[in-house]
Parts: C-alpha cells; structure tokens; sequence
C-alpha cells in the first residue's frame, strides 16, 4: 500500500471494484440467484472502502502511547472476510439431500477478496483475478455441463391386476442402465403386489433439464400398471 493517497486513486479503486464486481453480479442475474448484479457490488465495494481506511489510516499507525489513537489495521479486513459468511450463507437454499447457491456464496466471498485487492491498490492482482474469476465462472460452465454427473430420481408405479412381477419391473429398470438405491414394496394381499418405489441413480450430462432415463416409459404399458409417476431430486 502508499502511505499516501490520493482521491484520483481512490477513485479510481472504486471504480474497477463497481466494474469487476458488476461482472460477476449480472452473470448471478442472468441465472436467477439470490444475490445478483447490487448484492455483489455492495459487497466488494464494502470490501474495497475497508482496505481504503486502512491505506488512508497507515500513517497513523505506530504512533507512541500518548498518541490519540493507535491501530490494529488488519482487523477491519478480517472482520469484513468473517462478516461476508453470513451474507455467503444466506445465500444457500438446501433443499432434501441438494443444496442450491453454493456458486453464489463462493462468487460473493470471491468478489469481496477483489474489493480488497482493489482497495490495497494492487491493481493488477485485481485485475488479473478478476478475469480469471470470470474465466472460471463463464468459461467453464459449458464444459461442466458437458461432463457426465451422477443424476437420482424416485420411481413409483401401482398395480391394480396381476400383471407385472417385483422382478420384471426390476429387470426393466436394470436394463436402462440404472442402479437401484432404495426400493419398497407395497402388497394388497399376502400375494397381490399393488406398489413399487425404486430410489434409483444413473449417470447425464450435467443439466437441470436432464430428463429421465431413456426405456422407463415401458414401465407404463407393462401388464397391470394402473400408475406410473416419475420424480427426479432436484439439485
């Protein structure tokens, strides 16, 4: 950091924290998250007017007892990266086994880390951290959708004939290239079969949309098959 600073300097630290910050605060947006385009900015500006203080506070540091004031100046930074875990948490929904803004808490945590970068005056770090972030944030979404992903849904079909077997509609599931995780069986009668719920997982590509495994609709026309209902955990 300078001993000295300018208000041309400070400034100009704000205005590449609001940018860089405002980068990754519309690509939250574009994607329906919590914390968008004004929660980021209002972060890593936080950030970044806390690393100011202390850039302008510096030459106040190391005064004697009898001095007005004397200073920790890592505190204020420190408390700013304790403080950004409340907001970070905030931002994650679980929902059952799944949890939902978790990229949105790494991204808020990240920015903040801009902002004081920017606000020490290390104005290449920033800059270049700030393209690798969006490198990371952008560039890599497609390939991670394009990666193959362990996907979970629940399988649930009543009978109402005698019709299918426990292990014909096992044998089915199996044969779309499914693992069973769970399965329940529900009888009418000691040996009329009325209900099968399979818990079962396969491997997609790493989309929301993902649809359910190609060959279960035959679970449908099988002999006996009242219902059919299909559930896929959401993430």
């Amino acid at each position: 950091m300078l001993l000295h600073i300018t208000y041309l300097q400070i400034a100009e630290r704000l205005l590449l924290a609001a940018f860089a910050s405002m980068l990754f605060g519309i690509n939250r947006d574009e994607r329906g998250r919590p914390a968008g385009m004004r929660t980021t900015m209002l972060v890593t500006l936080a950030a970044t007017i806390s690393m100011l203080m202390v850039n302008i506070l510096l030459n106040m540091d190391g005064k004697d007892s009898s001095s007005f004031v004397g200073l920790d100046l890592m505190r204020l930074p420190l408390g700013i990266l304790s403080g950004i875990g409340f907001i970070g948490a905030g931002t994650i929904l679980k929902q059952g086994n799944t949890a939902t803004g978790v990229t949105t808490a790494a991204t808020l945590w990240f920015t903040t880390m801009l902002g004081m970068l920017f606000g020490a005056g290390l104005i290449p770090f920033g800059i270049g951290a700030t393209v690798l972030g969006l490198l990371i944030l952008v560039g890599l979404k497609p390939l991670e959708q394009r990666l193959r992903r362990r996907h979970t849904g629940t399988i649930t079909v009543t009978l109402d004939t005698e019709g299918a077997s426990e292990a014909d509609i096992r044998h089915l599931i199996e044969s779309c290239h499914c693992k069973v995780n769970g399965w329940t069986s529900e009888f009418d009668s000691p040996s009329r079969l009325s209900l099968v719920r399979a818990v079962i997982s396969w491997h997609a590509p790493n989309k929301l949309d993902v649809g359910r495994p190609a060959g279960l609709d035959a679970l449908r026309t099988m002999p006996g098959v009242a219902t059919f209902r299909w559930e896929r955990d959401s993430r």
